[in-house]
């Protein structure tokens, strides 16, 4: 049986969240959709908590927040969850990479938490221009929630 919270249909609502605290992220999302008449809000805008991230795969943890957001607002909501995967470091940082950036997310820091991580397994960084770019990219598992009707 489908879970109904996540149950596939057309979207008809004029409110979407975007179950994010990030400033960042939610311009980015928010931009997809400037074209559609529907009002956008984040989960800061809402005061919404941010849950724990607990599940094991991107996807895991959109749905999770995409979950959290829905039932706390009684709105369709989406997430996204996304890290960096490095195949020289067994797919670390992943769904911790976070984590890696220390309790004030600092970007910087996960990187050379990478760095350091990277030379540790006697791999080097042999474009570092291409490891700028690849700071940015990363797997996304993105879904959407809303309480059933």
């Amino acid at each position: 049986m489908k879970d109904p919270i996540m149950a596939d249909r057309q979207f008809t609502e004029d409110t979407l969240v975007i179950a994010t605290h990030n400033a960042g992220k939610m311009r980015e999302i928010g931009a997809l959709f400037a074209g559609f008449d529907i009002d956008i809000l984040s989960a800061a805008d809402l005061g919404l908590a941010e849950p724990d991230e607990t599940e094991t795969s991107f996807t895991g943890n959109a749905i999770l927040k995409a979950r959290e957001a829905a039932m706390a607002s009684g709105k369709p909501a989406l997430a996204d969850d996304s890290g960096l995967a490095v195949t020289a470091l067994d797919g670390a940082p992943g769904i911790y990479s976070a984590r890696w950036a220390g309790p004030d997310r600092d970007f910087n820091l996960a990187m050379d938490a990478v760095e350091a991580a990277l030379a540790k397994t006697g791999s080097t960084i042999i474009a570092p221009n291409l490891f700028v770019r690849l700071r940015l990219s990363g797997q996304m598992g993105m879904r959407f929630a809303s309480k059933a009707k």
